[in-house]
């Protein structure tokens, strides 16, 4: 792409959490593959975390990999956990990283700056300030990241029906137990039908027509069809062929899937320098292999619900016992703040009987485990980077969805997918211990099983150099929307 002066910059803007953070830095990492000149941008709480997690060279980065940082406008914190969703997305509706990010794109362009101008900002959908931060900024292109599931997409698309027809917000206090949320929605695209409302994005679950979440994905999600931008999904054609279909017809401009990205990550060939750059903001507990590789292949659960999601005590107790009394071995993934307003407990008593079967970390690199010969089952909270790792390693899922399109993702799951059963809300030890049994020995189990190792057959496929759907999507995105006509030579 020739000197840095000429090399093309793309700002990376991943939304605030982890979640989001993983897939934008797999596309930002791949784009530096093809040349690209790269600035990532996390916001200072972010930026603060990474440098805890990763060590204070971490975010020095490389010639043409960059890292800043933004302000969110919330109150200084040096926590080391995800920060309050609603909160974080009321600041970002409130416009309060807009005029830092604008600032950060003009600090970039300016000509004493030693990056080369601003060529394109690539947004995630959730970052809907970005479009109108790059239009003010030299009228910079854009294009979206959509980093949750296109099925999941596709929920959140209904949200503006179902206001119009006024079944949300619900108008009696006691929808969440009068079965107001088993209706099934007779009205959807084709690709949804069948579904019923409590496994549609759970932002509807509100009495309140302010309620910010719901009006916050809403906007994102019309904003990425309305806006005629690019955008990017992290999927492949075959696992989501319906709802890609669908998508089509409410989405203005082209749309790319990449997916899923750690794979495409494997698959093409990255500057040797990049591998030193990561975007975990938790430290990875390695020991987890070494324990994974002296267990018989098949036999381990592996528990984890992200880097968001949060339970009651009493919740996090049922799972132990129900995990105790399966007699598997388990890897549980289990963050200091998984427990709601309080550090996460579990009882000595559990600790003592499960000592020879159950390792507890704090984090770690779950797309190795989930690709592990060990690993036989995966209890989750049903988010899309989980779903995805899930398919690339082949593996059978419990799902106990906690909110936004998990929900979704657990319906498609379990339905459409095949790879999946469900954990009633009202987690009970006694169903935990009958499903992670039956996910592990059971027919239902080995079934599920199969279609895992189906789907993943299906992903790689779509990772074949030359042939593969989202091989050739990447290579598309490259050619035809970020390269200039002058280095396609025409």
């Amino acid at each position: 792409m020739g000197s840095s002066a000429n090399k093309l910059h793309l700002v990376c803007t991943p939304y605030p959490a982890q979640g989001h953070i993983k897939p934008m830095f797999q596309l930002a990492k791949l784009l530096h593959s093809k040349g690209f000149h790269i600035t990532f941008v996390n916001t200072e709480y972010n930026h603060r975390r990474l440098l805890r997690a990763r060590g204070p060279n971490s975010v020095n980065g490389l010639e043409h990999f960059k890292f800043e940082a933004i302000l969110d406008g919330l109150p200084p914190s040096d926590a080391n956990v995800t920060q309050d969703i609603p909160t974080l997305c009321d600041a970002i509706m409130s416009n309060n990283l807009l005029e830092p990010f604008k600032n950060l794109l003009r600090k970039l362009n300016d000509p004493s700056s030693s990056s080369p101008p601003v060529t394109c900002v690539i947004s995630d959908s959730l970052m809907a300030f970005t479009m109108d931060a790059a239009r003010e900024v030299e009228n910079t292109p854009l294009v979206w990241l959509w980093t949750a599931s296109v099925c999941g997409f596709m929920g959140y698309s209904q949200y503006r029906s179902l206001i119009n027809k006024g079944i949300v917000p619900f108008q009696d206090p006691t929808f969440l137990t009068d079965g107001s949320l088993e209706k099934i929605i007779d009205w959807v695209p084709n690709s949804l039908k069948g579904i019923q409302l409590k496994y549609i994005p759970n932002f509807i679950q509100t009495t309140n027509k302010d309620d910010v979440m719901l009006n916050f994905l809403m906007l994102a999600a019309e904003t990425t069809a309305k806006s005629s931008a690019p955008v990017i999904f992290n999927s492949f054609d075959a696992f989501e062929q319906d709802v890609l279909s669908d998508s089509a017809k409410l989405i203005g401009g082209p749309f790319y899937t990449i997916g899923p990205l750690n794979s495409l990550v494997e698959v093409i060939p990255q500057d040797p320098s990049a591998n030193s750059l990561g975007s975990n903001l938790w430290k990875e507990d390695e020991k987890c292999l070494r324990w994974l590789d002296s267990k018989r292949s098949k036999s381990v659960v592996y528990v984890s619900f992200g880097s968001i999601t949060t339970m009651t005590s009493e919740n996090l107790v049922e799972f132990a016992w129900g995990l105790a009394n399966s007699n598997h071995f388990f890897l549980w993934v289990l963050r200091n703040d998984l427990v709601n307003g309080e550090k996460s407990v579990i009882p000595n008593e559990f600790l003592l009987e499960t000592r020879e079967r159950g390792l507890i970390t704090s984090w770690c690199d779950q797309e190795t485990v989930l690709k592990h010969s060990s690993v036989g089952g995966f209890l989750t909270h049903c988010g899309w980077n989980s779903t995805l790792d899930t398919i690339c390693g082949g593996v059978p899922v419990l799902c106990w969805p906690f909110f936004a399109e998990q929900q979704t993702n657990c319906w498609f799951s379990c339905g459409k997918w095949g790879i999946g059963l469900e954990i009633d809300g009202n987690v009970d030890r006694t169903e935990v211990e009958k499903q992670v049994r039956e996910l592990m020995e059971g027919e239902k189990g080995e079934e599920m099983r199969k279609n895992a190792m189906e789907w993943k057959r299906l992903g790689e496929e779509a990772m074949e150099k030359g042939f593969g759907s989202s091989y050739l999507n990447f290579n598309k995105l490259v050619n035809d929307v970020l390269l200039p006509m002058e280095y396609l030579g025409m």
